[in-house]
């Protein structure tokens, strides 16, 4: 493959098992979104969502790109506003670790840091997103630009239908038995997971939620701050699906640490605390007897974790 730009770089990604850290019952096999150009499975959408702006002229040439973000995004955005000649605005908690806003103005964006509401350093929380967001909305209008409004954008949840899960697909000849991912806009577990039951209706769907703050399970937010950065921001996202959730399985701060070291050391995967959770929770889901013995679970590995 000779690529044209970077946005041409962006999916078919592998996927690698992950029998170095479970060894049953069962097998984790895992999407390495880590090595996209910008770092992360967040890649696909901000493509999806610049690609469709601008045919339907909504993201005119030279036109600003405006967007909150964690991080992720941000470098997805960076990545394709690169390619298409846009410049980037980004608007940031500045809880969020701040090797993501170097990584991100390295990559040529304008970063702007909005303080905390109620979060503390390394723990946003949803009123900590919604602050930073409402400085995108502003600076957008006051900039003629394009806001992005990731958690509002449908664009990503059909990135992932027609990609994501139909590499999974491709990739193991079959639909997995089971499929576990992080929830953050919630567009990478939707996508998958109606590409997976599409081909096996009995595929188990399971969000992963931060215990503590576990809305998607109908439970009250009693932690509002967590580790995994980029996810459960104590509400359901806008374009949720709830009949897409079979069950969800709540991490803890704890385990996601625990998990992210071997991911590191034993699989030589350094990846962020959204890929540890993610595979705590498809050990947790092959545990729990609700799958056969020899049951495949895909999973993502959402990001490097060279920004934390």
């Amino acid at each position: 493959m000779l690529a044209t730009s970077s946005i041409d770089l962006i999916g078919n990604t592998p996927l690698v098992t992950l029998g170095r850290i479970h060894d049953g019952p069962g097998r984790i096999v895992a999407k390495a979104e880590f090595l996209q150009p910008g770092g992360s499975v967040k890649d696909r959408a901000a493509r999806a969502i610049l690609l469709a702006a601008r045919a339907d002229g909504r993201l005119q040439p030279g036109m600003p790109v405006v967007e909150m973000t964690s991080g992720n995004m941000g470098a997805g955005l960076a990545v394709a506003c690169a390619a298409l000649g846009h410049p980037l605005v980004v608007t940031m908690s500045a809880g969020n670790s701040p090797a993501r806003a170097r990584m991100l103005e390295g990559l040529g964006a304008e970063v702007v840091l909005v303080a905390q509401v109620d979060g503390a350093s390394g723990q946003v929380t949803g009123a900590d997103v919604q602050a930073a967001a409402d400085v995108a909305a502003r600076i957008a209008a006051e900039r003629g630009g394009f806001y992005v409004d990731q958690f509002n954008a449908v664009e990503c949840i059909a990135a992932h239908e027609a990609g994501t899960g139909r590499e999974i697909l491709d990739q193991l000849g079959s639909a997995p038995d089971g499929w576990v991912a992080a929830v953050g806009t919630g567009c990478t577990f939707m996508g998958v997971a109606r590409a997976l039951k599409a081909a096996n209706p009995a595929t188990v769907c399971a969000a992963v939620e931060p215990q503590g703050c576990e809305v998607l399970a109908g439970a009250p937010v009693l932690k509002a701050r967590h580790v995994i950065q980029g996810t459960s921001y104590g509400a359901v996202p806008p374009h949720w699906d709830a009949t897409l959730m079979d069950l969800s399985l709540a991490v803890t701060d704890d385990e996601a640490e625990d998990w992210r070291r071997p991911l590191a050391v034993r699989e030589g995967l350094y990846v962020g605390f959204s890929a540890a959770a993610n595979v705590c929770a498809a050990a947790k889901l092959l545990q729990s007897g609700r799958l056969r013995p020899d049951a495949t679970v895909a999973t993502v590995l959402c990001d490097t974790g060279l920004k934390y």
